[in-house]
């Protein structure tokens, strides 16, 4: 008999990458992570909150951010093995399951959870251990976990009912200092003419005009934040107190976690994320303050790991979970 070569098919070899997104009320970041946890790709689009903006324009930004973190990495799409999105106004548990059918329709991946944007910056800060973060950037919310898993959440309520210490409330209470002063109510501030100028007003009077027109929307108006922020460190003693007051208020969230979760008289971290935080000691020195009324051993910490790529991470440890 002739001799034959047989060949054997060889089992197809995946390139398998994990993608993190971190959604909010102004923007959106995606994060892919290869096999050996390496960012090969970022991109970034509009806001995916639900909540705000609705589920379609939600999934619309995430994909639009996704597939700009493919191109960057020079990937395909359908390599994504897993996914967490962590999204900020998915608090409701029908909303999050309706954004990740939603995701998982339009995207293809098997592997999808979609969580809250404080669970990644939890994992972020934290790697999974016991600790606390808070969130202020658009808004403000503040997630803790203690060493039995147990989590508690505080804030959150958006700009209508929260979102103290973040960028609404404090662009909040700089209009309402701008009003006052205007009017005789209050103290004369720079606040008023970082106020005319970031909303185009001729005069503080002309604000009212700008900022309650039809085209302004909630991400708008907390911009005005960082300007609160510059006059403050212009030494503006309103604006100083107006960042003071977000830090009690967000050392206040950080305490109502810790007291449910019996983390009083332990040395956790508390992880401080978001864009707020660039404010420094204007805003911590507060927030650290209130804090050791209850918790003593608590201390500030940066993230190990950003929003994004905490979620890439979780991604990652979904699809290769026992």
């Amino acid at each position: 008999m002739p001799n034959r070569t047989v060949k054997t098919k060889r089992p197809p070899i995946f390139h398998n990458i994990y993608l993190g997104v971190d959604g909010g009320g102004t923007k959106t970041h995606a994060v892919l992570f290869d096999e050996q946890k390496n960012v090969i790709g970022e991109g970034f689009a509009g806001a995916s909150n639900p909540l705000r903006v609705g589920i379609e324009p939600a999934v619309t930004n995430i994909f639009q951010a996704m597939t700009a973190a493919s191109e960057a990495a020079n990937e395909s799409r359908g390599d994504i093995a897993a996914a967490v999105f962590g999204l900020a106004g998915v608090r409701r548990v029908d909303l999050r399951q309706r954004v990740r059918e939603r995701l998982a329709q339009m995207l293809g991946i098997k592997m999808v959870e979609v969580v809250t944007d404080a669970e990644i910056a939890l994992f972020g800060t934290t790697l999974g251990k016991a600790g606390v973060v808070v969130i202020a950037g658009t808004g403000s919310i503040c997630l803790g976990r203690n060493e039995s898993g147990e989590t508690a959440i505080a804030g959150g309520w958006g700009p209508l009912a929260g979102d103290e210490g973040g960028g609404a409330g404090i662009a909040r209470r700089g209009l309402q200092a701008i009003a006052k002063a205007s009017d005789g109510r209050g103290r004369l501030t720079k606040l008023s003419e970082a106020g005319t100028n970031y909303f185009r007003a001729a005069t503080p009077e002309n604000l009212l005009t700008a900022i309650y027109s039809p085209q302004m929307d909630n991400a708008k108006i907390a911009g005005f934040a960082k300007f609160v922020v510059e006059t403050a460190q212009k030494d503006d003693k309103v604006a100083l107190e107006i960042l003071e007051e977000a830090g009690m208020e967000l050392g206040t969230a950080v305490n109502a976690v810790v007291t449910k979760l019996k983390l009083n008289r332990k040395k956790i971290p508390v992880g401080t994320v978001g864009s707020i935080f660039r404010a420094g000691e204007l805003l911590t020195e507060s927030l650290l303050e209130t804090v050791h009324r209850v918790a003593p051993k608590a201390y500030l910490a940066k993230p190990v790991l950003q929003p994004a790529s905490a979620a890439a991470q979780m991604a990652f440890e979904l699809f290769h979970k026992p």
